[in-house]
């Protein structure tokens, strides 16, 4: 019933097209997730093996699991301590507390778990205080270094807390841990693999993509107090967002080591049976800001569980919108007709840089845009580089805000400038992109991800303008590494502090380049889907796909690969490292095993061999 209220709400709410999209993806997510999961089993079982080397890390603090429960499925209730008890890392303790459940199997099923294993503590409440009451009881049990969350009817892999510890002896001093993590039907079948970025604050923000496994330093939790009463169903996404304005050392281990259990009534199985869940996030969300003193609303995203944190503009900056022409002057048109028309934002100008123009209508036009206070013309007379021409353009400007805009691009949304300003004006972001759309209404660019066909590749490329992408991320504001030239603003400050384009780069890769090289500054980049424009895609460069062109961008692309041979050996944060790099879907990346055994065999074994449970038929 809960699927079908939510089928019944995507077709009314957002269209056919939109359900259709999310139905596609979701179907096509699970088969490859199917043979994903086969591409890494391997015969031989090394949990001896893990548990073995487990024994010899050099720091083994204890991690105290965190198990609130209440009237709990006994079948869910086993599986998921078993789960712990199955740990390959032996120095845990597992902290439950029952929220005064009336279901009689409860109390004898934790009675006998605790006399089978001393390190299993439990406190029998005499009612039931709630999510945020029964964790903060069972937190009161804890004594380990670190806390795990774990749910009462969910399962932790084998290895999560051998991986964790792992990354623990690598770097002793991570206050914060969080892992990748799927969903368990009731059947034992793993689906819905949620493959997540590095840390993101501004994706953090839009959503809660922290969630599961989380483990987290226990002094820190102990600071802030636990859980706060008043979150309900949002708890854990409060406590993310407060820990992360005490401490920035957050790793993020690429691993499924969460399983989510999708039964009747659960948020795995519906994302609408806690609606309470989503007003105590956007609370959340709107707290954390108010802590940090930071003026913005919090509004309701793409879904439910999706946020927009619409920051308040500071002042009336002026914006300088750089535009490169030569004789398109239809293109040109619409696109300066566009952004007259539609910015609802007014405090900028137009700066047409014009490249070596021949033809009497682009003249006519300039006469006639000399009337109009926000549009001013100049001139670079040499050959096209698209860095040159703008770097020059740049030093011609004296605003704080700078956007560089292709002339074959037309305004889609008011607010485009806004939702781009709104970013760039915070100090610690250093360029914002835009959501560009092919004319048909699909996406050209939703942000881009290094490493994709060797260089780079824009997310979700050729998608339905309808469609949301891998876990909605064609639809909310966050962090990337890179965005598309063809609409981006930048401080002018910090395109100066980065010496601007590389000039070596005529035609492309001048983008992703002066990305990286923010963010070599220590800057973030920002995606917004917010601004939205047409892209028509280089009409005005007039030799895309010759022979000269392609020698071009041969060289430049080497070039790239050399400059930047670093980055693409570690890969982009933003990007989990089991999505494919062969195309730009977030597909996942299927590697071919000389051990893989027939599909029907992995149903209920993860990806390492391992028997998952005995939930499954």
């Amino acid at each position: 019933m809960n699927s079908l209220l939510k089928v019944l709400k995507i077709l009314f709410q957002q269209g056919p097209s939109t359900l259709l999209a999310k139905i596609v993806n979701k179907i096509k997510l699970n088969h490859q997730y199917k043979r994903y999961l086969l591409s890494f089993r391997i015969l031989e079982n090394n949990k001896e093996i893990k548990k073995n080397k487990s024994k010899s890390f050099r720091y083994r603090p204890k991690i105290s699991i965190i198990l609130p429960v209440y009237n709990t499925n006994e079948k869910w209730l086993r599986l998921c301590i078993e789960s712990v008890l199955n740990q390959v890392y032996d120095n845990w303790e597992l902290c439950i507390a029952d929220g005064g459940s009336n279901k009689p199997h409860i109390k004898r099923v934790l009675e006998e778990y605790a006399c089978k294993d001393q390190r299993i503590k439990i406190l029998f409440l005499k009612e039931n205080k709630g999510i945020v009451g029964n964790s903060n009881e069972a937190l009161s049990l804890a004594t380990g270094e670190f806390i795990g969350f774990l749910d009462h009817d969910d399962e932790l892999s084998r290895d999560a807390l051998y991986e964790v510890v792992k990354v623990l002896n690598e770097n002793p001093d991570l206050d914060f841990i969080y892992t990748d993590e799927d969903k368990i039907t009731t059947r034992g079948n793993r689906i819905d693999p949620h493959f997540k970025p590095d840390w993101s604050p501004d994706t953090l923000y839009s959503c809660n993509y922290i969630k599961h496994f989380s483990v987290i330093k226990k002094s820190i939790i102990d600071e802030l107090g636990g859980f706060r009463e008043g979150y309900d169903g949002s708890q854990d996404y409060d406590l993310f967002l407060r820990v992360v304005e005490r401490t920035q050392r957050i790793v993020h281990i690429p691993k499924v080591l969460y399983h989510w259990r999708m039964i009747s009534g659960s948020a795995a199985s519906s994302s609408n049976a806690k609606p309470y869940a989503y007003i105590a996030a956007k609370k959340a969300i709107k707290d954390s800001l108010n802590r940090r003193k930071i003026e913005a609303d919090v509004l309701d995203g793409p879904s439910p569980g999706f946020y927009r944190v619409k920051y308040k503009i500071i002042g009336n900056p002026k914006v300088s919108i750089i535009i490169i022409t030569k004789d398109e002057i239809k293109v040109l048109q619409r696109c300066i007709q566009s952004i007259l028309e539609k910015t609802r934002y007014d405090n900028y100008e137009i700066c047409i840089v014009d490249n070596q123009s021949e033809q009497s209508a682009t003249f006519k036009y300039y006469d006639e845009t000399k009337s109009n206070p926000k549009i001013r013309i100049t001139k670079y007379d040499k050959a096209y580089n698209y860095s040159k021409i703008r770097n020059h353009a740049v030093s011609q400007v004296d605003s704080e805000y700078i956007v560089f805009l292709d002339d074959d691009t037309e305004v889609i949304s008011q607010e485009w400038l806004t939702a781009m300003l709104e970013h760039v004006q915070r100090k610690e972001i250093g360029i914002t992109g835009a959501l560009l759309y092919y004319p048909n209404n699909t996406i050209q660019h939703a942000g881009v991800i290094i490493g994709i066909n060797g260089v780079a590749g824009y997310s979700f490329r050729h998608f339905s303008s309808k469609d949301p992408g891998y876990f909605n991320r064609a639809k909310i504001v966050q962090n990337l590494s890179a965005v598309s030239g063809a609409c981006m603003m930048i401080k002018k400050s910090v395109f100066e502090k980065v010496g601007g384009f590389d000039e070596f780069f005529q035609v492309t890769f001048s983008d992703i380049d002066l990305c990286l090289k923010v963010r070599g500054e220590g800057y973030l980049i920002i995606y917004t889907p917010y601004a939205e424009l047409y892209h028509y895609e280089s009409i005005s460069r007039g030799y895309e796909g010759t022979p000269e062109k392609q020698a071009i961008v041969k060289k430049e692309m080497e070039y790239f690969q050399r400059k930047w041979k670093d980055v693409l050996a570690q890969g982009d944060s933003y990007y989990n490292p089991n999505l494919t790099l062969d195309r730009e879907d977030f597909s996942l990346q299927i590697q071919k095993n000389e051990y893989a055994v027939k599909l029907k065999e992995v149903k209920n074994e993860d990806y390492r061999g391992e028997k998952l449970s005995n939930s499954g038929n």
